[in-house]
């Protein structure tokens, strides 16, 4: 570079990835809650489908819905676990994803104090490998799919927990993410 000269700014990708998803496929990013201040995020296609601008955060599971093969948010909620009995719901809210439908869960402060077994087991079912280890204010993300394979190379979960000796925020865990691109065309 000849002095004097800047570098152009880098151009923005979607859902804030570093390289841009080739045109065939479909840009995700989950981020769980960490602290107090930091706020759960589902983003796909560079929409937010959950999060503190949309104003659809809320303490618990936040799940979005997403057809696959149009690309459009069917539906999106947070069943709260740490007041009231919310897991039923959080099932029938899952169970009613149609057939060929991505699913988004993301964790925003406790998920787990009022998760219940069946709960647990319909996450589970899905492809879930951590949900039996989700304990009190642990940062948790997961994506799967109903009606379709994902394909293997996709990384579909990731947990921290809350340890008040090693976390960076005071006792509550730090954020995790995890990002990618899914295939238009899966099995």
């Amino acid at each position: 570079m000849r002095p004097g000269t800047t570098a152009p700014a880098p151009k923005r990708q979607k859902c804030d990835h570093w390289t841009p998803c080739p045109s065939d496929t479909y840009a995700y990013r989950l981020l769980s809650r960490g602290g107090r201040d930091k706020y759960a995020k589902i983003c796909f296609e560079d929409e937010l489908l959950i999060g503190e601008k949309t104003g659809n955060v809320g303490r618990g599971i936040n799940i979005a819905i997403v057809n696959y093969m149009t690309g459009k948010v069917t539906a999106t909620q947070y069943f709260d676990m740490f007041e009231g009995d919310n897991s039923g719901q959080m099932i029938n809210f899952i169970q009613s994803a149609p057939s060929k439908s991505l699913l988004f869960m993301v964790t925003h402060d406790d998920g787990a104090s009022r998760l219940k077994e069946d709960a647990k087991k319909v996450i589970e079912g899905l492809g879930s490998k951590h949900i039996r280890n989700i304990q009190f204010r642990s940062s948790w993300v997961f994506v799967t799919a109903k009606g379709l394979q994902l394909p293997e190379e996709i990384q579909r979960e990731s947990i921290n927990h809350s340890d008040s000796a090693r976390n960076r925020y005071s006792g509550w865990p730090a954020e995790v993410q995890i990002e990618g691109c899914i295939p238009k065309k899966t099995s």
